[in-house]
């Protein structure tokens, strides 16, 4: 009977296999870096670079109202090329975007001047409103000695005087405005001829970043549908406060319908703006009670429609929260300075674009931009079967 080899006492044992490293749990990889340092990094580089945003705020606002003016009138310019030369349908397209600038810029000074001519007419009126809330203070047991040297200083003429200051000082600097207005409308020619070529560009970018593309066309269907839902509420918005007004006796309606048009482009806060003409003049006209009334019929109106209905849509359209489109006026507002109030919404939906939309990873922050759930993952047929 064979006996089985016995190694003898004075060999080496073979060595133990070497246990393998355990598994790393899935989708998580080895921190190299702490956590708290990236943040801090990444808090830093953001600081930088909005630190830079605002130090060329004129130059970021002219760029970006021109490329959301080439984003509006791009189906236009692609279906005015089936009839016309390219270059026809481009010279209708800046024209018209020339037309809506100088158009807007021109209300805007109507209503200020209209706003700086009206006063002077209510300087009795204003004065005898100062008496009677002096009289109010007076049965009330209030000192009056203050309150008659403020009213030795009070002139409603000091108001429109200020109002026409800021008119003077605006015309004043209207060299650099018109500087931006040029800049603006060239690059807008330029970006429109561009346009012509740039969904060729894009289908190359999608064959190597097809999430990149999918932001970027992402982001221009968004702003166009900004775009729109504004101008529609604009029009119901202006409509019905220039009708209110005529009913109420407020003078120069349609100036006053017109700056509710045009402060419906700032979300959320923009009806308070247009509100203070007519209320100011529903004060000197009327008396308080009709200045209270200019105010109850704004609020319902402008604040139901422009800060309730409109955000919502506007959030369902574009994905964005209503929260985040207001923080979006106020960021944007300082960073770019005013015209960041009428472009926070199309500034909001390029970061979105740039930031999450084009980096899959990043996808997990949609349902907190946007305010909407998250869709629910779909389950393997074997599990929908058990």
């Amino acid at each position: 009977m064979e006996q089985p080899d016995i190694p003898p006492p004075d060999s080496p044992t073979p060595p133990a296999a070497a246990a393998p490293p355990p598994p790393q749990p899935p989708g998580r990889a080895r921190d190299v870096v702490p956590r708290a340092l990236v943040v801090l990094v990444g808090l830093a580089a953001a600081f930088l670079v909005i630190s830079g945003m605002r130090s060329a705020s004129g130059l970021i606002g002219s760029a970006f109202l021109a490329l959301v003016l080439t984003i509006a009138v791009h189906p236009l310019r692609v279906r005015l090329e089936r009839w016309m030369p390219s270059w026809v349908s481009a010279t209708l397209c800046v024209l018209l975007v020339t037309g809506l600038v100088l158009g807007l810029a021109f209300a805007l000074v109507v209503a200020t001047a209209r706003f700086a001519g009206l006063l002077p007419r209510y300087r009795d009126e204003f004065h005898d409103l100062l008496r009677s809330g002096e009289a109010a203070l007076h049965r009330l047991g209030v000192s009056g000695d203050q309150f008659d040297r403020l009213l030795d200083g009070l002139d409603l003429g000091k108001v429109a005087g200020l109002v026409t200051d800021a008119l003077s000082g605006a015309l004043s600097g209207a060299y650099g405005v018109v500087t931006s207005v040029i800049f603006m409308l060239t690059l807008v020619l330029f970006m429109v001829l561009d346009g012509r070529s740039f969904p060729g560009h894009l289908a190359v970018v999608r064959r190597s970043r097809p999430d990149l593309a999918d932001a970027l066309t992402g982001f221009a269907s968004g702003t166009r549908q900004y775009l729109l839902v504004s101008t529609v509420f604009g029009f119901v918005v202006a409509a019905l406060d220039t009708v209110a007004l005529e009913l109420m006796g407020i003078p120069a309606p349609l100036v006053w319908g017109l700056l509710a048009f045009l402060t419906n482009y700032i979300p959320n806060i923009g009806f308070v703006i247009g509100l203070v003409p007519p209320a100011v003049l529903g004060l000197l006209e009327g008396g308080p009670w009709l200045m209270v009334a200019v105010v109850v019929v704004y609020s319902v109106l402008n604040f139901v429609i422009q800060s309730v209905i409109q955000p919502k849509i506007v959030g369902d359209t574009v994905g964005l929260s209503a929260t985040l489109t207001f923080l979006s006026v106020l960021f944007w507002s300082w960073v770019v300075g005013p015209l960041g109030a009428i472009l926070a919404v199309p500034l909001s939906l390029l970061a979105r674009s740039v930031l999450v939309d084009a980096d899959p990873a990043s996808r997990w922050l949609v349902p907190l931009i946007s305010g909407s759930p998250a869709p629910e993952p779909a389950r393997p047929p074997d599990a929908e079967a058990t």
